[in-house]
């Protein structure tokens, strides 16, 4: 009954008109108004962000705010698999021979994440981990490994939260979510860098379209809150931290 009641509030809120409300409000000059009470009530300090000398002009600027490059180091061991983002690991894994993992009581497919039966099948046995990024969390994406970008698609629509209770309560947000999928080929084999919607908000900016990503180099930026999935073929990634909050640009694998 809670799931049923939670997924109906979910689909009675989140629609086009109000999503189009919660831009055109987060991007406003009137929504700057609200900046020092957000970070007051997300315990967001001053000290590691690259403060536009303007100031912040919409709660869409900050929430799209920039590190300091000395606050997040990055291995530049070639074995080193980053964090792509600020967040909290919140599942990290074996993937099944039927191609699905668990997280929270709920079975995910890979081939729906991927909406592919072919793609899904080569990252059999692989690892998957899942990283999610909270409001008060940095937004901008980074590439977590060294190689040469592949296939890149989008699909999904409308989007559930991916929070704790989006993820136990929710119909499988990780799997229907509006969701754009990049493909890397990295000396070590492939690997799949899912990046997640969020509720109300399907807005995941690409901003880096060339051919070939460095570890550590942004690539893009989340409007909202959200998700990102790393999926690693069988036997090439050696899992260094399996839960808990991270920073991007710290080691969560190694290839082996």
């Amino acid at each position: 009954m809670k799931r049923y009641m939670y997924q109906k509030f979910v689909e009675l809120t989140n629609r086009k008109w109000s999503s189009s409300l919660l831009k055109r409000f987060t991007a406003s000059t009137v929504s700057k108004l609200i900046i020092p009470s957000y970070k007051k009530a997300f315990s967001i300090s001053d000290d590691e962000w690259m403060n536009p000398e303007t100031g912040y002009q919409s709660l869409q600027d900050f929430f799209t705010r920039q590190v300091q490059q000395d606050k997040r180091p990055v291995s530049s061991d070639e074995k080193s698999i980053i964090s792509p983002v600020d967040g909290t690991i919140e599942y990290a894994g074996t993937i099944t021979e039927k191609d699905e993992y668990v997280v929270k009581g709920i079975t995910y497919s890979i081939e729906d994440l991927l909406g592919s039966k072919e793609y899904a099948k080569v990252f059999n046995g692989g690892e998957v981990m899942v990283l999610y990024l909270s409001p008060a969390n940095y937004h901008r994406i980074h590439s977590p490994v060294t190689g040469k970008v592949g296939r890149q698609w989008i699909f999904g629509r409308s989007s559930y939260p991916v929070n704790h209770f989006g993820l136990t309560y929710g119909k499988q947000p990780l799997s229907r979510n509006y969701r754009m999928v990049t493909e890397v080929i990295t000396s070590k084999g492939q690997m799949a860098f899912v990046k997640v919607g969020a509720m109300f908000v399907n807005s995941i900016h690409l901003s880096n379209t060339t051919e070939h990503w460095q570890r550590g180099e942004e690539v893009g930026l989340f409007r909202f809150g959200s998700t990102v999935i790393i999926l690693t073929q069988k036997e090439t990634m050696i899992r260094m931290k399996d839960s808990g909050p991270v920073k991007m640009g710290e080691e969560i694998g190694r290839f082996r």
